[in-house]
């Protein structure tokens, strides 16, 4: 059944994959080993593999890697992933990947009194942030842009600054940068909380989206 009803379009997860390392500010990915991979340079985080769809791929990759800090990004439920791996890798939590086609769902929603929002335009990526009136980030979140797609990534809230609709803000702005670029598509990776979110306001589902590593402790 997900086969069929939440298998990733290739394209899309080129898409992801390029406007994911523009977000970021990395090197475009690369094609290896039946996925794409993006070399990441963070001590915690050194590289990633996207593949969009399981397939043995992922098992002769995954026998390969010995060091944590490498992730494994597929585009399948997780029992599919897990019979793909070996026993001393493990899946975080299951993400989505999201499309919004024809743009957001129009919404109103004001900037809260005494915060304030900031765009900074950076080579391939555009970031929001709003700050509260000690100066302190509330929320950020960035764009990149790939083709006729804008591409969302660290859409994030911070704690004492939540129930104020500030995601709603910021997707909406981002939304605005891309619209000025005549770009409507939309294409993000979501939590679960982040999911709840974004379907208020006309995203959904394109395929669920695993992680596998192997732990730092192992």
């Amino acid at each position: 059944m997900h086969d069929q009803l939440y298998k990733a379009d290739p394209q899309i997860v080129a898409v992801w994959a390029k406007g994911w390392a523009h977000a970021r500010e990395v090197t475009p990915p690369v094609p290896d080993s039946g996925a794409y991979r993006i070399e990441v340079g963070l001590p915690d985080h050194v590289r990633r593999y996207i593949f969009d769809a399981p397939s043995s791929a992922v098992r002769q990759l995954a026998d390969r890697i010995t060091e944590p800090y490498v992730f494994i990004k597929v585009c399948a439920p997780p029992d599919v992933v897990r019979t793909l791996l070996p026993s001393n890798w493990v899946l975080q939590s299951p993400a989505y990947m999201m499309t919004a086609l024809e743009g957001m769902t129009p919404v109103n929603v004001p900037l809260p009194e005494g915060y304030t929002l900031h765009t900074t335009e950076n080579p391939g990526v555009s970031i929001v942030r709003i700050l509260a009136a000690n100066g302190e980030e509330a929320a950020i979140g960035r764009v990149g842009f790939v083709e006729d797609f804008a591409i969302y990534d660290r859409i994030a809230t911070h704690e004492n600054h939540r129930r104020r609709k500030l995601g709603t803000i910021i997707m909406k702005e981002l939304e605005a940068i891309g619209n000025a670029r005549g770009i409507k598509k939309g294409l993000l990776v979501a939590t679960d909380d982040g999911r709840a979110l974004y379907e208020t306001i006309g995203w959904k589902m394109h395929s669920l989206y695993c992680t596998a590593e192997i732990p730092a402790s192992s």
